[in-house]
């Protein structure tokens, strides 16, 4: 590669899950000349809810109505958690300046501010969350009510059952009828998808052949459940449409993996990240990182071999765990795959996992990950920073079981803005 080819920013991000498309965010929104690399993120696998805290201790169940106390607690029991390295009000902010940034896109979220709210899930069960897709807000509220209501099943669709959903919830929402349909062009196919239906609807014809399917259904009911097709764009445009052709509010119920309200995430962030002028190589890894003698990170960008080199004042490190591949395990240990950093790990294979799957603590390799100090650069083998430009943020961050303790999209959001605050603070 010649000088000429290579191009300078402000700071790299690595990682294109939620918290590398919040590093970023956060880096432009602060005038940080940004580039960010990275694979298909773990975004589209999201059920496009934004947990911050719900469940500790995770060994008794407990699950916090309050994530704010939530956080009080588990950062009292666990002063090494991600969380612990942050003032609550950094915490707030964070996630005020990126619910803004996915409403300017067209992505609205609401939410209860000192509150988590149950939502109805597609296993007939009632996930506690913070902040909710407005798609699937009219049924956070009716889960309160309980007016009667109706659960629409479509022919072909895999992973939905609304029958399997109203028996599960019979005792929590009784009066929920439910009806299969077939969705419009689609009857004569054995398997149907989310996201292609949500993309049917953002046509005006498909959605009132649609309200047309649904219409002889709804009796009495006062509001009506489907899985979450309600648009890959232009979502107010569709609920509105439908709710009108319909004659009955309607909300999603978020589905399986890949989901589609995942993939309205990834993609409003896509949007309005390129609006703000961020050069993204999609679907490309950093092959190599040197440093440079005036202090830059000289970084090599492909998929197998150099298609680009990028320099970068700064790098953040938000590449994710063993799905996102900034972890990697062989047969005896656990890996961080770009910079060899030290993964906090057990010190046998054979502790990684206890004996009962299901074991209430959860499993120690689920808290394996980079040890950080408090600005969030990651620990050498001798407990100082691994470099002084160097910041990580996200699931790749140890002592934390982010499933487990329903915190997944806190702990990115949270610790991509404390890495970005920490990067102006120490390196301009």
């Amino acid at each position: 590669m010649s000088d000429s080819q290579t191009i300078k920013f402000d700071v790299c991000i690595i990682g294109s899950g939620l918290a590398g498309m919040a590093s970023t965010l956060f880096a432009a929104n602060r005038g940080l000349s940004s580039v960010q690399v990275g694979l298909t993120g773990e975004i589209i696998l999201s059920s496009g809810l934004l947990d911050l805290m719900g469940v500790h201790p995770v060994s008794e169940k407990h699950v916090w109505s309050d994530p704010w106390a939530g956080i009080d607690a588990l950062v009292r029991d666990i002063p090494d958690h991600p969380y612990a390295r942050l003032p609550k009000e950094d915490i707030h902010a964070a996630f005020e300046e990126l619910l803004f940034f996915l409403k300017e896109t067209g992505l609205s979220y609401y939410r209860r501010m000192n509150h988590n709210v149950g939502v109805l899930t597609s296993l007939g069960t009632i996930k506690h969350t913070y902040c909710v897709p407005h798609t699937i807000w009219k049924g956070v509220e009716a889960l309160k009510k309980k007016p009667p209501g109706l659960l629409i099943d479509i022919r072909g669709l895999k992973g939905f059952n609304a029958r399997q959903i109203a028996t599960a919830m019979q005792n929590e929402w009784p009066d929920l009828q439910t009806a299969r349909i077939s969705f419009p062009g689609m009857d004569h196919l054995s398997e149907v998808y989310t996201e292609h239906m949500a993309n049917a609807l953002i046509l005006s014809q498909k959605r009132e052949r649609f309200a047309e399917a649904v219409r002889p259904h709804i009796e009495e009911a006062q509001i009506v459940g489907l899985p979450a097709i309600l648009g890959l764009y232009r979502t107010h445009e569709v609920v509105s449409d439908l709710e009108k052709l319909i004659g009955a509010p309607v909300f999603e119920i978020p589905s399986m993996p890949p989901s589609v309200p995942g993939l309205r995430l990834k993609e409003a962030f896509e949007r309005g990240l390129r609006a703000k002028g961020i050069k993204y190589f999609s679907q490309k890894r950093v092959l190599k990182v040197r440093r440079k003698a005036d202090d830059f990170f000289e970084l090599d960008i492909g998929w197998s071999t150099t298609e680009q080199v990028v320099q970068s004042r700064g790098i953040i490190l938000a590449s994710g765990r063993f799905i996102g591949g900034g972890l990697h395990a062989d047969r005896k240990r656990i890996k961080e795959t770009i910079f060899d950093l030290p993964v906090y790990q057990p010190e046998n294979r054979t502790e990684w996992h206890r004996r009962e799957f299901l074991d209430s603590r959860g499993h120690p390799v689920n808290r394996a990950g980079l040890e950080i100090e408090d600005t969030f650069r990651p620990l050498d083998r001798n407990g100082r920073p691994a470099f002084s430009r160097l910041f990580a943020a996200g699931s790749i961050l140890a002592h934390q079981d982010w499933k487990r303790m329903k915190c997944g999209a806190g702990l990115a959001i949270a610790t991509a803005f404390g890495a970005v605050k920490s990067f102006i603070r120490l390196c301009q």
